[in-house]
């Protein structure tokens, strides 16, 4: 299963780079490793079942059919990853892991037009390969260890363009409706909205499907298991990108002139009480606090969390030097990026704190948190303890 081609992806990713194919890094994910254990044992005692090889030879089989499925998702991502690419987009990594993978692009699609045809390129690549493996199967003597793998890598692959290009998100054939959408309604987030209803739409008759099955004696429990894995998956994708939606229609909200902070220096070496003092006197407890050198130059900023971490009682006697990281190590963002830029830059370099810049002055300090709840205000409401005000 491909389960977000498009997805735009934090930079720590949860795998290991492997190589590059055709300049594109190629990541492999722990949960893969759990696959690819999984279907040598399962497959491994099919074949010894069926062929009569001796257990080491089956699951050395067992072992090469998960080698030619990798194979086969990662010509899958290709095919999302090169149209990407020749259609402007760049792209910074294929991602193999337990259900799939995903490719990570740098933006999305600028049209309609393009986002269908990045969406239903690795289906299609898919349905080739299922293709030239059902023809291999016909060729190939029955009861063969050749002769099974390429049944195997026919059903699978044809069963993974055909469960794709089902319309609903997270899935290749959502993006294509989503695509449709908004060709007809020109607002990509309602679209994105829409079809991620209709991927939760399909995990649930997905699930109520495999459960008959399952009742029927028509699949194993490990079948069941497995595809309840599969939905499981798909509903949380689809709700992923209705957050993400919803999210980006409140972009042209962010400001960074209204969220930024302002800053209240306080001299290097003042004790975290001490400068805690002084910003509450001057009513001015809610800025980010700042480290300035003798000649009045910001040089650190205080991080919030660090700050709270120290237990009162030895606030008096921890310099705010202490707590807070020099300013040049802080990620800066520019006054003036759009909504969805901060957004990425955030992604690409998470963290609690950002500085604010206008040319080469410090106008102020963005928390994540007052990000965060200006494009999530109910997420935000929900976590947010009952006694605790808005930050903002």
């Amino acid at each position: 299963m491909d389960d977000g081609a498009q997805q735009t992806r934090p930079a720590r990713r949860p795998g290991r780079m492997v190589g590059h194919v055709l300049g594109i890094p190629v990541y492999l994910s722990p949960s893969m490793l759990l696959l690819a254990v999984l279907v040598t044992v399962v497959y491994g005692g099919y074949v010894q079942a069926e062929l009569g090889l001796a257990g080491p030879a089956a699951y050395a089989v067992g072992f090469g059919f998960v080698v030619c499925l990798l194979g086969s998702v990662l010509l899958h991502e290709l095919g999302h990853a090169l149209t990407a690419r020749r259609h402007g987009i760049g792209v910074r990594g294929i991602t193999l892991e337990l259900l799939g993978g995903y490719t990570e692009m740098d933006r999305d699609a600028p049209t309609p037009r393009v986002d269908a045809l990045v969406s239903l390129a690795g289906p299609a690549v898919s349905l080739v390969l299922g293709a030239l493996a059902t023809a291999a199967a016909f060729v190939l003597p029955d009861r063969t260890v050749a002769g099974e793998i390429a049944f195997q890598l026919a059903a699978s692959n044809v069963l993974v363009a055909v469960f794709n290009v089902l319309p609903g998100l997270p899935l290749d054939g959502g993006r294509a409706l989503r695509a449709g959408l908004w060709a007809l309604i020109k607002d990509r987030n309602r679209a994105t909205e829409v079809a991620a209803w209709a991927g939760r739409g399909i995990a649930v008759l997905t699930a109520a499907a495999v459960f008959t099955l399952y009742r029927l004696n028509l699949l194993t429990v490990f079948g069941l298991v497995f595809i309840l894995l599969v939905v499981f998956t798909l509903w949380q994708g689809a709700g992923q990108s209705i957050r993400l939606a919803r999210m980006s229609r409140r972009f042209p909200l962010v400001d960074l002139r209204a969220l930024a902070r302002p800053l209240f220096a306080v001299p290097s070496g003042t004790p975290l009480a001490e400068a805690q003092r002084r910003a509450g006197e001057a009513d001015r407890g809610g800025d980010a606090l700042a480290v300035a050198d003798a000649g009045g130059r910001l040089v650190a900023l205080v991080d919030a969390a660090g700050a709270a971490a120290v237990p009162a009682a030895r606030r008096p006697w921890v310099a705010v030097d202490t707590v807070a990281r020099d300013l040049g190590r802080v990620p800066a963002l520019p006054l003036g990026l759009t909504g969805e830029q901060v957004v990425r830059a955030v992604q690409a370099h998470p963290g609690a704190q950002y500085v604010i810049t206008s040319g080469e002055d410090v106008v102020g300090v963005l928390h994540v948190a007052d990000l965060a709840e200006l494009l999530e205000p109910r997420r935000a409401g929900r976590t947010r303890r009952p006694d605790q005000p808005s930050q903002r």
